[in-house]
């Protein structure tokens, strides 16, 4: 793969881990879907992992309702392309916002991908991440604290 080729695969990965964190925090669920490989494996953390495509969605389609506010950002991409797959470490700012329980959680790790290359282009076959920090902080303590959902909601 000449180095043309390896840049052009590497802006395709970017776009669809950004995608894939769009998706997220839009709770757009079919389009997250179609960032997952049919067998992707996730793990977040000691007691959060997964082994299907099928397990990630549904999980966090029950786990991050209406009622539950997500900002994901990711930046300083390491990627390195071998054929049809490659790896990528992304550094990730999070945020969760559940104002119905007085939650907020805001923290940053350290994404470790790995990615599959298809017939329907990239797509991740590998995802979680290691915490470098994890805050939370009660909105109780924040009483001038306000949060509406907005209009790029797929509520």
């Amino acid at each position: 793969m000449d180095e043309l080729e390896t840049f052009t695969q590497i802006e395709a990965i970017k776009q669809l881990k950004y995608r894939y964190l769009r998706a997220l925090d839009t709770k757009a669920w079919e389009e997250f879907e179609t960032t997952l490989a049919e067998d992707v494996t996730g793990d977040y953390g000691d007691s959060l992992s997964f082994t299907t495509r099928a397990q990630l969605v549904d999980f966090m389609k029950s786990s991050l309702g209406a009622a539950v506010l997500t900002e994901h950002r990711v930046d300083h991409p390491e990627i390195t392309v071998d054929g049809n797959e490659a790896t990528g470490r992304w550094y990730l700012q999070d945020r969760v916002i559940v104002a119905d329980f007085n939650f907020m959680l805001f923290g940053a790790a350290f994404y470790n991908d790995r990615y599959i290359r298809t017939a329907d282009g990239w797509k991740i076959s590998a995802t979680g991440y290691d915490r470098t920090y994890e805050a939370t902080v009660s909105l109780e303590d924040m009483p001038s604290f306000k949060v509406k959902p907005g209009a790029a909601l797929d509520l």
